[in-house]
């Protein structure tokens, strides 16, 4: 079989032993709340996904580990959706410390019990396969080669839905807390919770309707959409969940190899989710705590921005925006800054939308 070679780092997974084939045969067929048409043909809806729950047209029951993630924030019923006005979506590096959390030497999704259900129902591995743009052979490798985290920040992403046996693409908001299996360029690609496949967001055509469920603290504002970078990342520095200090976890593990980064990143992770970012970053900072990013008011120290990362290697200074958000008026298509039309994940509308979002570089 064909190994498709994605890190520098071979990969190391903890292999299951093997389970009975009965456990292969029942997958859910629909999330908590049932598909939802509206979910997938709406051409301007964007579908609020808490972070414990399926959603709509799930590939698989959940693989995400408790231990990995903290507890989701209860969510919110949503009332009948309505148009709202579009915003420009705040784009971040793939590779930008602290972008993703987890727990010290414990993944946030089964990787072997993803594998396992995907290789019990062929129809569904092969719709995986088209959502993911991989073959159905490469999706055991595929899976043991990214990376079990979970975003820290409410996150728009395209997610695919399993219906009639084809890959069903809709635009969604992923909550902070969501349990997502990470590529070696910093882009989520499955959300454990549902087995779905996952790639960068697209521009919705119209107005923006939100539907699904909500939470309590979302604000459309302070979505963030993740550039994928250029380089490959043989690491990514995350924030443990539990303690709020730095960690180093190698591309394709579960945490079994996690460590302190040998040079910690000279911010706190709440800095870098700060809107609009810091004019300068606060003062004197342990970075070996991370936490509250208030600093001394005399501005005596200055750390580095966010934008430049230390360890692993990342993308250019370019890729991390730095920029005061600028007023929601901006058509629904990815800016020059941001996520651009030329990558082949995204696609502009065929008619000019009326009051969209934008993504900003």
């Amino acid at each position: 079989m064909k190994r498709r070679e994605i890190f520098v780092r071979p990969p190391k997974r903890r292999r299951y032993a093997a389970v009975a084939a009965a456990l292969f045969v029942t997958l859910l067929a629909a999330g908590c709340g049932g598909a939802s048409s509206a979910a997938t043909d709406g051409q301007g809806e964007v579908v609020l996904q808490p972070a414990g729950a399926q959603g709509p047209d799930p590939y698989t029951d959940t693989t995400a580990l408790s231990g990995g993630a903290p507890p989701p924030v209860p969510p919110v019923p949503s009332s009948e959706p309505s148009p709202t006005r579009g915003l420009t979506l705040r784009t971040l590096s793939g590779a930008t410390p602290g972008l993703y959390g987890g727990t010290q030497s414990i993944g946030s999704c089964d990787v072997e019990q993803q594998v396992m259900f995907l290789g019990g129902d062929q129809a569904r591995a092969r719709s995986f396969a088209r959502g993911a743009g991989i073959s159905q052979a490469d999706i055991p490798d595929y899976l043991r080669g990214l990376t079990p985290v979970v975003l820290r920040a409410d996150t728009r992403v395209t997610n695919h839905g399993y219906r009639a046996g084809s890959a069903v693409s809709f635009q969604a908001v992923l909550q902070a807390g969501t349990a997502v299996l990470v590529d070696g360029h910093g882009a989520p690609k499955v959300r454990c919770a549902c087995g779905n496949p996952l790639k960068p967001p697209v521009a919705v055509k119209g107005a923006v309707v939100h539907t699904g469920q909500s939470w309590d603290g979302y604000q459309p504002d302070k979505v963030v959409v993740i550039k994928p970078t250029v380089q490959i990342i043989n690491s990514l520095v995350i924030v443990n969940v539990i303690n709020n200090t730095w960690i180093e976890r190698n591309a394709g593990t579960d945490g079994e190899e996690d460590r302190r980064p040998d040079v910690l990143p000279p911010v706190t992770p709440d800095d870098i989710f700060t809107y609009p970012p810091l004019a300068e970053p606060p003062g004197t900072v342990d970075p070996s705590q991370p936490g509250d990013s208030t600093g001394p008011s005399d501005g005596t120290s200055s750390p580095a921005p966010p934008e430049q990362p230390v360890n692993p290697p990342v993308e250019p200074v370019p890729d991390m925006p730095n920029e005061q958000l600028p007023p929601p008026v901006e058509p629904d298509v990815p800016s020059d800054q941001g996520v651009t039309p030329s990558e082949p994940d995204l696609l502009l509308p065929t008619e000019e939308p009326a009051e969209p979002d934008t993504f900003q570089g």
